[in-house]
């Protein structure tokens, strides 16, 4: 009975516990290449959300906190291009009214992400999340006595990671929190004026 332990018990044991400890050792591993896979799609996402308000805030003088409304903006609105023929530094074509500006009207899906494979619905969902939308909020918020719009689009952590490893997610969080950072990926602001910059940048 002995001999059968050492023979054939003992062995599997040592093979489960060796699975174990190297399953321990590559989680984490693991979890940072799909953390850094997912950031990457999600930044780019991010990208496309801060194009689209800057452009709203052209031609409406605020952002919006209304996924659908940007989404809306991109299918069905204008902005104004303006384009200039000549240099206002050349003071001789300047002279000679060489120089003009001209002012065209065109499409937002015309000129804006016209990138292969884009689709402007996907703008709306954190990737990864299994269809959770993106934290947006806008404000017009009064910085040293001026009135100045704000936007912030985000994606938490927990929805973004969904599905992998919960205490690292749990992990990753709190480190950020303790430093004061964003438990996700962030662009814009509306606690103050960053130039609508991503906390990644």
């Amino acid at each position: 009975m002995k001999k059968i332990l050492i023979i054939v018990v003992l062995p599997i044991i040592i093979i489960v516990l060796g699975y174990l400890i190297y399953r321990s050792v590559q989680e984490p591993v693991v979890f940072e290449r799909n953390r850094k896979a997912r950031e990457s799609v999600c930044i780019e996402r991010l990208k496309d959300i801060r194009t689209l308000q800057v452009a709203y805030k052209s031609k409406y003088n605020k952002f919006t906190g209304d996924l659908d409304s940007l989404i809306n903006f991109y299918n069905n609105e204008q902005i104004t291009i303006v384009r200039q023929i000549g240099s206002m530094d050349d003071s001789v074509a300047v002279a000679q009214k060489r120089v003009f500006r001209d002012s065209i009207q065109i499409a937002v899906k015309d000129t804006l992400l016209k990138r292969p494979g884009f689709i402007i619905d996907s703008v709306a969902y954190i990737p990864f999340s299994g269809g959770k939308k993106m934290l947006m909020k806008a404000i017009i918020a009064r910085v040293s006595g001026v009135d100045v719009a704000l936007f912030e689009a985000a994606a938490p952590y927990d929805y973004l990671l969904f599905g992998l490893e919960r205490q690292l997610i749990v992990n990753l969080n709190a480190d950020r929190e303790l430093v004061g950072r964003y438990p996700g990926l962030k662009v814009g602001s509306i606690d103050a004026p960053n130039n609508n910059a991503g906390n990644w940048e």
